[in-house]
Order: structure tokens, then C-alpha cells, then sequence
């Protein structure tokens, strides 16, 4: 652990940002896996799940959790299968 105030700050700080990117990460990786097996089940909600996978892959890529190429050759394959 730092001994200078600042340094503690930055710790704290880096440790809620890193939850947050997780959980975003995760919520993430688990929309674009739902709407990935309803596309190929064809089920009534794809579309749906289709463009909630969408919207977190752009909001992960918006936030620098991945890359913008790598969030659109995802939405590409999605889109591919739809």
C-alpha cells in the first residue's frame, strides 16, 4: 500500500474502475453469447438479444474496453448470422 495521499486516491480509484470494466466487459460477453445462440436456435427474440449485443459491444468499445475493429468484426458476425 503507497504512503502518499494521492498515490492511496489512485488505488482506490483504479480498483472501482476496474470492477466497473469488468462488469461491463462481462455484461458484454454474455449479450453477444445470448444473442448468438438465439440467432442460430432462430428464435423469436434474436432481434432483440441481436441489438442488445449491439449496444454493449459499442458502449465496451466507446469506454476503450475493446477495440473498435474488434466490436465491429463481432457485429459483423452477428449480423452475418441474422
Amino acid at each position: 500500500m503507497p504512503n502518499i495521499k494521492s498515490a492511496i486516491k489512485r488505488v482506490k480509484t483504479t480498483e472501482k474502475a476496474k470492477a466497473r470494466n469488468i462488469a461491463i466487459k462481462s455484461a458484454m460477453r454474455t449479450a453477444v453469447r445470448k444473442a448468438d445462440a438465439a440467432l442460430i436456435a432462430k428464435e423469436e427474440n434474436a432481434a432483440e438479444l441481436l441489438s442488445a449485443a449491439v449496444k454493449s459491444l459499442d458502449k465496451a468499445a466507446s469506454k476503450g474496453l475493446i477495440h473498435k475493429n474488434a466490436a465491429s468484426r463481432t457485429k459483423a458476425r452477428l449480423m452475418k448470422k441474422a
